[in-house]
């Protein structure tokens, strides 16, 4: 008796759990519940988006600082307010260099010339 007993309530348990588990499970398939996950996924994409967006932006910021001091293209607060002068590049500030550079020949072809 004790054993059937057990076995009866066992029994009954699993199929409450079961029952329970399939009924979660259905309203989460519901398309109420579907729309509100997928508009959940979509905010929080949009986060993440917005957060990269920003690390970009700020690390776009940083490589520029780091340019403008390695070029030298830093101004006083002062001077930020005038026009900024003429820039010139590094290879026209040290013509000896240039002299030194021999560049090749380019064959040019006109293709009149065999006709």
């Amino acid at each position: 008796m004790f054993r059937r007993t057990f076995w009866f309530t066992a029994g009954a348990a699993a199929g409450v759990w079961a029952t329970t588990k399939v009924n979660r499970k259905l309203k989460q398939l519901t398309p109420e519940s579907l729309a509100a996950q997928a508009a959940d996924k979509a905010v929080e994409a949009g986060h993440r988006l917005k957060e990269f967006a920003l690390d970009i932006k700020a690390g776009m910021a940083q490589r520029e600082d780091e340019l403008n001091d390695a070029l030298g293209l830093r101004q006083d607060p002062d001077q930020a307010r005038a026009l900024p002068g003429p820039r010139r590049r590094a290879a026209l500030d040290a013509p000896e260099r240039a002299e030194h550079v021999q560049y090749p020949r380019l064959n040019s072809y006109n293709r009149n010339e065999d006709h």
